[in-house]
């Protein structure tokens, strides 16, 4: 009988939702930074991303990681109007709770406790699920994120009005649907390239 020799990393991967940092390994092969050209670097649009396997793996189509890179941080850093923070990194968690991304769920949790204040309440829709009760506001996002989430051709003037109800202006309501929105896609892709594995 043949013994199935299990990886030490992959034996131990991170199988709960968690605000702890973790790590990801790709299934594919990254790009070593050694090989890395100036349209790479381009590409990257943070030098530092450089050290993570993941944005690694898909600078090999620099052009689309740019325009990826860019949109993420707009929807996420640019807080000058819309929603705080907190709400946007909330959507984004409520999204990744949805698909079962751990390592996204990790990644954005600790941005929404960190902004927020309010690490019990984010631990509590890591570890109850998207029916966690965190008050009337936060509900509504994560329902709101979760509906995008599970049906886009379903989304509509139910959930647009759910938001309104708890006074939500337009730009407010627009970054919830971003933030939910590009973390569904992200979430499929860093799943269908990868799997999380303990931190480094």
């Amino acid at each position: 009988m043949t013994e199935t020799v299990i990886h030490p990393e992959i034996a131990n991967r991170p199988n709960v939702f968690t605000q702890a940092e973790i790590g990801w390994t790709p299934w594919l092969q990254p790009i070593d930074e050694a090989d890395l050209t100036e349209r790479h670097w381009a590409g990257l649009v943070d030098a530092s991303r450089a050290k993570s396997p993941y944005f690694m793996l898909l600078v090999r189509d620099p052009d689309i990681l740019q325009a990826r890179t860019k949109t993420d941080k707009d929807i996420f850093y640019n807080v000058s109007a819309g929603l705080p923070r907190a709400e946007r990194e909330l959507a984004a968690t409520a999204a990744s709770r949805a698909n079962g991304c751990i390592f996204c769920a990790s990644v954005h949790s600790r941005f929404a406790s960190h902004h927020s204040k309010r690490t019990d309440d984010v631990q509590r829709l890591l570890d109850d699920g998207l029916q966690a009760d965190l008050g009337s506001r936060w509900n509504a996002v994560v329902e709101v994120s979760a509906a995008l989430t599970a049906t886009p051709s379903q989304f509509g003037a139910e959930e647009i009005v759910r938001l309104r109800e708890e006074g939500l202006d337009d730009l407010e309501i627009a970054d919830v649907i971003h933030g939910a929105a590009f973390f569904n896609w992200a979430n499929r892709l860093m799943l269908s390239l990868g799997e999380p594995t303990p931190a480094v």
